[in-house]
């Protein structure tokens, strides 16, 4: 016997429009909502980089790290709600723009407030006030760069049906053309992670800091091609191998961070760099070949 006023699981109701609707059919909309929790969450990390970079201005250095970690927990969060939308079949193109909207705010606007600020904005003062002046406006240049190109990166991945990569990779794996702007935040929060949020305090860091900046930059509006993994896949069977190696990788992630983390973002980075110096060795080499012939 039923209670009145309670609806059993499975049983039918009306919704706001007097419609017969169904607990299956609630449940299946229920579900959109899960991975835009994950974006939401995505969002929420961004914004409290934001405030950490802002806070770390005060003089309190350590929340330059805690703005990187923020960053780098948001990529996981970035991961998951794409992958879940395609799990659950609640794929919607709501959730493609608010991703795409999650993804301008933490890994385009939070890593370049965060460069600035902790590369540039807390340089010590110098004995020529103009060039310090002049060293901060550079900085601030370099890091609007970061976020113009990985907004250019995000717009361009939005419209490009199916991009293809200058240099080809081996048949079977998927590429990105460019750097994946996540990957690029990732190589910011890194950097600052590995020195616990102490700004850069000398010129030739700073400049090093510039070259980096502009380097991550450029890579995301390349057509130069970086591994996705989306050619792994956790369900397959024989699959048990790759869940131990993922499971010791987080372990050692979450004992040695500082070192891995920085060690697989920048390894990231120049594997792009080395795959397109490599493509152009072949090419050359199969042309001089030819040319022999």
């Amino acid at each position: 016997m039923s209670t009145p006023g309670k609806i059993l699981p499975g049983a039918d109701s009306k919704d706001a429009n007097g419609k017969q609707t169904s607990g299956v059919q609630r449940l299946s909309r229920g579900m959109y909502i899960l991975p835009s929790l994950f974006t939401t969450g995505n969002i929420a990390a961004g914004y409290y980089s934001i405030t950490e970079s802002f806070q770390g201005l005060a003089g309190s250095t350590h929340h330059f790290d805690y703005a990187a970690l923020a960053i780098g927990f948001a990529i996981p969060f970035d991961a998951l709600d794409g992958r879940i939308a395609r799990m659950t079949h609640t794929e919607s193109e709501f959730g493609k723009e608010l991703d795409s909207l999650a993804d301008v705010i933490t890994f385009g606007v939070a890593p370049s407030v965060l460069a600035w600020s902790w590369g540039f904005r807390m340089l010590p003062e110098m004995q020529d006030p103009s060039m310090h002046f002049r060293l901060i406006q550079l900085g601030a240049f370099v890091s609007f760069l970061f976020l113009i190109c990985g907004a250019f990166r995000l717009a361009r991945f939005n419209i490009t049906a199916d991009p293809k990569p200058r240099n080809p990779g081996r048949p079977g794996h998927k590429y990105f053309v460019g750097m994946p702007i996540p990957a690029a935040a990732g190589c910011v929060a890194a950097t600052v992670h590995v020195f616990q949020g102490e700004p850069v305090n000398s010129l030739w860091m700073a400049f090093a800091w510039m070259t980096l900046v502009s380097i991550i930059s450029l890579l995301m509006v390349s057509s130069w091609r970086f591994w996705s993994g989306k050619e792994i896949n956790l369900t397959q069977r024989h699959s048990s191998r790759k869940v131990v190696l993922m499971g010791v990788l987080m372990v050692a992630i979450a004992i040695y961070h500082r070192y891995l983390l920085i060690a697989i973002a920048l390894g990231y980075m120049f594997s792009g760099i080395f795959a397109r110096l490599a493509y152009s060795w072949q090419r050359a080499q199969q042309k001089n070949t030819g040319n022999a012939a």
